[in-house]
């Protein structure tokens, strides 16, 4: 099914968000949250909480009122994780409510800005996890079951790969 409109087009690539996240995610060991790659390079919870706030800053558009969005550190990280998914779907029913922003974000800006950088950032914890001798399951996320109703941590199973399809 093609999206209708904009807003429906931004609500999927939130729904790839929450996939992705939950995908990077899925099966870590406890330690995961707090690895440490070196270089000042973010961990996992910092991560996610930079992710809340990159979401959380694009919700501010919505309002009329000019306001900073900067979420606390929650004291673990599968609240962080809750956290960012419900920024997440507050962002999306947003978009489904058919708001209006201000400030002259349009939606090709809030794809190149915030949602560009959460997808991002759910690939640096790809990355962190394989450093962390945990890789992900490859995937061809061409088949992935995303929808754009699914924004929160219950995401579809991965799926696996068919043999001769490309993957991340």
């Amino acid at each position: 099914m093609q999206p209708a409109n904009a807003n429906d087009f931004l609500r999927h690539a939130l729904a790839a968000v929450a996939y992705r996240t939950q995908k990077a995610l899925r099966g870590a060991g406890p330690s995961f949250s707090t690895f440490d790659a070196g270089h000042s390079v973010r961990r996992p919870h910092e991560i996610v909480q930079h992710m809340e706030s990159v979401i959380g800053y694009a919700v501010t558009f919505f309002d009329p009122v000019e306001r900073m969005f900067n979420p606390e550190r929650c004291a673990t990280f599968t609240e962080q994780i809750a956290s960012f998914h419900q920024r997440l779907d507050e962002l999306g029913k947003l978009l489904a409510d058919g708001s209006d922003t201000h400030r002259g974000l349009t939606p090709e800006r809030l794809l190149q800005g915030p949602i560009a950088g959460a997808l991002t950032h759910a690939g640096q914890r790809a990355l962190l996890r394989r450093m962390a001798g945990e890789p992900v399951p490859k995937e061809n996320f061409i088949f992935a079951d995303i929808t754009s109703d699914r924004l929160g941590p219950g995401q579809a199973p991965v799926m696996p790969p068919a043999s001769h399809a490309p993957h991340s």
